[in-house]
């Protein structure tokens, strides 16, 4: 499939992926604000994963498993999904059989997992357990990154906040 061509976004068969892999990690961005409530449609799947050799061992098995690509680049740059070259990076934009997937390390305005995993939800996405970034970290997120697709998020995150703080 050329990287023009469409792509089905499964996000439940990349989460399904990654959890048969044991990878750790937290779902971020888009899909993450969508479990809390925003009404924002997204078109990939953001993780946060935590960097242990192990982990990204687990993360490359995943990865190969869903015929992995990297979004954006070339299609004849050479590039193998293994613990190494997650390792030498942060942020990775893949383009996979289920659809896009963003790898990052330590996302905007965070130090990455070890921080985001304390105030980590676990809820049961497909039938599978996933850990979710709470919507606070979400906001903190969406802030630092400062895109304007993110600043008109934190409007709508903002606004479930205030829902949720508000007293029945």
């Amino acid at each position: 499939m050329s990287e023009t061509e469409s792509r089905t976004f499964d996000p439940l068969d990349l989460l399904r992926a990654l959890h048969e892999r044991h990878v750790d990690f937290i779902v971020i961005g888009g899909v993450a604000a969508r479990v809390h409530g925003s009404p924002s449609v997204t078109v990939d799947l953001d993780i946060c994963y935590e960097r242990s050799r192990a982990n990204l061992e687990a993360l490359a098995k995943a990865l190969t498993n869903l015929h992995v690509r990297l979004r954006g680049a070339d299609p004849g740059l050479p590039f193998r999904a293994d613990w190494r070259a997650l390792e030498m990076g942060d942020h990775f934009t893949f383009t996979t059989d289920a659809g896009d997937l963003d790898c990052l390390a330590i996302p905007s305005g965070t130090d990455g997992y070890a921080d985001l995993i304390r105030n980590a939800v676990e809820l049961e996405i497909g039938g599978l357990s996933i850990k979710v970034a709470d919507l606070d970290d979400l906001i903190r997120m969406k802030r630092a990154a400062g895109r304007p697709k993110d600043r008109i998020e934190l409007e709508v995150l903002g606004a479930l906040r205030d829902e949720l703080d508000r007293p029945d």
